[in-house]
């Protein structure tokens, strides 16, 4: 957005901020595309102009990627429109569709920011384990056919806890930005034939959960040892590192501010 578009956006009377959860799997992302190719923003803000009766732009904590999905993505927008915040989710839910949800709404402060106020993230990656993929969630999680050892993938986890430079996680394309990161929390559980692994930091770089995630089942495949893993985490090169796992397994679980 040009900065004279901006200033002009944050003139308006009220800064919206809404908690928004959606399947990605039919959308190319959540950032906006031109037509033909749909993103979540713009059917989000397609849906938002017609409640709210002037043109939306919406800053989100985040750009997911195509088949992401997203538990707790958080978005903010300016706008004259005067509907009363307890109105907005069930007014624009009625006209959104079923793979988009809005969770919540609340008047922010004008210098809110969806992106730049956030003060950490956390993140979800789902793994299902078996001979055969199931075909209900194929599009929810990474099938993986292979035995993994779940304590070797634990301990290869841990590694990255703490502040460290990410770079060997980094895929290129991201914006320009420090590679260094902190890492609050890192934990594994299994639930069935699923693996969630949780990853909550102050920031995360462009495919970074994909590429630890694509790296740690290796870790689990044995192909890389827990020590393995930490010697690829110091080495700050991306060609250390296995391939970027599936995109349908990862989920945007929540933003905190």
């Amino acid at each position: 957005m040009k900065r004279e578009h901006k200033e002009e956006m944050k003139a308006r009377a009220r800064n919206i901020r809404l908690t928004v959860a959606y399947d990605g799997t039919n959308y190319h992302g959540f950032q906006r595309q031109r037509p033909p190719v749909t993103a979540v923003q713009n059917v989000l803000e397609a849906k938002l102009e017609k409640i709210f009766g002037d043109s939306i732009e919406l800053a989100a904590s985040g750009r997911t990627d195509a088949g992401v999905h997203a538990y707790g993505q958080v978005v903010n927008f300016f706008t004259d429109g005067r509907i009363p915040v307890a109105r907005i989710p069930l007014a624009v839910n009625s006209l959104l569709p079923d793979d988009i949800v809005v969770l919540e709404a609340a008047e922010a402060d004008a210098g809110f920011s969806a992106r730049h106020s956030a003060k950490s993230k956390t993140y979800l990656y789902r793994i299902q384990r078996g001979t055969f993929p199931n075909p209900f969630t194929r599009h929810y999680a990474w099938h993986v056919g292979h035995p993994l050892d779940v304590e070797a993938m634990e301990e290869a986890l841990r590694a990255i806890l703490g502040t460290h430079d990410f770079s060997s996680f980094r895929a290129s394309g991201g914006a320009p930005m420090s590679p260094v990161r902190t890492m609050y929390r890192a934990e594994l559980a299994e639930k069935g034939d699923m693996l969630e692994i949780l990853i909550h930091g102050n920031g995360f770089l462009y495919h970074m959960v994909r590429n630890i995630i694509g790296t740690l089942v290796n870790v689990g495949q044995g192909r890389i040892s827990p020590e393995g893993f930490r010697v690829i985490l110091e080495a700050k090169d991306r060609k250390k590192a296995s391939p970027t796992a599936p995109a349908q397994g990862l989920y945007l679980h929540s933003v905190e501010y």
